[in-house]
């Protein structure tokens, strides 16, 4: 039998940025990252997804699709104007209905 090959893995050098293979850690309570503090700065639709773009109080934007999670909730729809997100306050507390329409100027 022939021997196996070996296959080189490549290693990520981060160079001062963050690791995009490592599980980001989003912190929960008073410090982490609400949806209620959060934005809805867009709507992207295609004829098979819809996308939402969400801005976070520190400027930084997430693009989230249907079943996604963003700090206490989780992205349950897209509307054309608005998106519901379900949002749980405290493990074994009822979870509710957190709305974020788009800004109208």
């Amino acid at each position: 039998m022939p021997p196996e090959a070996s296959v080189a893995v490549p290693k990520y050098e981060p160079k001062g940025r963050r690791d995009p293979f490592e599980t980001l850690v989003v912190r929960e309570g008073s410090g982490g990252l609400t949806v209620a503090s959060t934005r809805l700065t867009g709507i992207v639709r295609s004829t098979r997804a819809a996308l939402a773009l969400i801005e976070a109080p520190d400027g930084i934007g997430y693009i989230l699709k249907p079943g996604d999670t963003l700090g206490d909730g989780r992205l349950l729809e897209i509307g054309s104007d608005s998106v519901v997100f379900l949002v749980t306050a405290k493990a074994g507390a009822p979870a509710n209905r957190v709305v974020l329409r788009l800004a109208t100027n």
